[in-house]
């Protein structure tokens, strides 16, 4: 079966039927909008688009991937704010002719992640289009907290990162390298999870609102590379900030990698988006938990420098 044999409202009524409703839903999927509970007075609101072609390939991740990527670097974006995920309000454009099956499928990854943080897909719109197509809004409650944006760097902070670093853009190289027929020899490798990091990430969500807590100056969500973001913390907050190549541990997936392409693992790990893990700035004498790691601190100055490394460029920009 396909789409087009469902029409609008079949696709519609098919979608809302496979996403349960948490509690921060009041009014869900069935009317003209939804109506989202916000206790806290304010709510934390992010968006993003995905392109079939551009952003995923459908016959390098499945349905259920795409989902959990969608909801995942959304729900990211809040968490880097300091604030828990309530819900996601997602557009959706599709050929008529994509498999019911693959539908069903984005819509279980969309639920499944959401339920990693007690979320919901709350409502949103679908349309007929020649490629796959997602816009997806995020909203956050911050439970009475200050928001951590990237303006509140300090010198004499340290700079940590929570999650992984390097594993998705790992996975992407062997993907572009032509290695998509040797993913199944590779089940149960370092290789096969640096692809499955591509298809679905992995953000820390509680360690925003850990954040948050521990007092962070800044923070934000690594989604275009290391150096790329942490430059946008340095501008926005007039300082410089050192990070120590030394301090970034390499995961097995990106060595495995690396060797098998030839490449410098670091580069990965500076350069490479989609993890979407946490980067943050503390107060030196801040004790911070394991899931936190400190790689840099923050100096008087402007810009990102890696001692040994620099300049060092890189990191996604959707217009080069």
């Amino acid at each position: 079966m396909r789409v087009g044999d469902l029409g609008e409202f079949g696709a519609v009524g098919r979608i809302s039927g496979r996403l349960p409703q948490g509690a921060a839903v009041l009014l869900g999927p069935g009317d003209d909008a939804a109506m989202i509970d916000a206790p806290d007075g304010r709510v934390v609101v992010s968006t993003d688009l995905l392109i079939e072609g551009r952003h995923f390939r459908r016959d390098w991740s499945s349905g259920y991937d795409v989902g959990r990527k969608a909801a995942a670097q959304n729900l990211a974006d809040v968490a880097a704010m300091g604030a828990v995920p309530t819900c996601l309000v997602v557009g959706l454009g599709m050929p008529a002719d994509l498999p019911v099956t693959w539908l069903d499928a984005l819509t279980d990854g969309f639920r499944d992640e959401c339920a990693e943080v007690g979320a919901s897909v709350a409502g949103g719109d679908v349309t007929g289009c020649d490629l796959v197509v997602l816009g997806v809004t995020a909203l956050g409650d911050l439970g009475g907290g200050a928001p951590v944006t990237r303006s509140g760097a300090r010198p004499g902070q340290v700079v940590a990162v929570a999650g992984r670093l390097g594993h998705a853009a790992a996975g992407l190289a062997l993907l572009q390298a032509g290695r998509q027929e040797d993913v199944p020899a590779w089940e149960g490798t370092a290789l096969a999870e640096a692809v499955a990091a591509h298809r679905r990430p992995r953000p820390p969500y509680p360690c925003g609102p850990e954040a948050a807590r521990l007092g962070a100056g800044a923070m934000l969500d690594v989604s275009d590379g290391l150096l790329q973001d942490l430059g946008h913390v340095a501008k926005a907050s007039g300082v410089r900030i050192e990070l120590d190549p030394a301090a970034f541990a390499v995961g097995e997936p990106v060595a495995a990698a690396a060797k098998e392409l030839g490449a410098d693992p670091l580069d990965w790990v500076l350069t490479g988006g989609e993890d979407h893990a946490l980067a943050a700035t503390f107060p030196p004498d801040v004790v911070l938990p394991p899931s936190w790691q400190v790689v840099g601190r923050v100096v008087a100055g402007e810009g990102v420098h890696v001692p040994g490394r620099s300049p060092v460029r890189g990191g996604w920009d959707h217009f080069k």
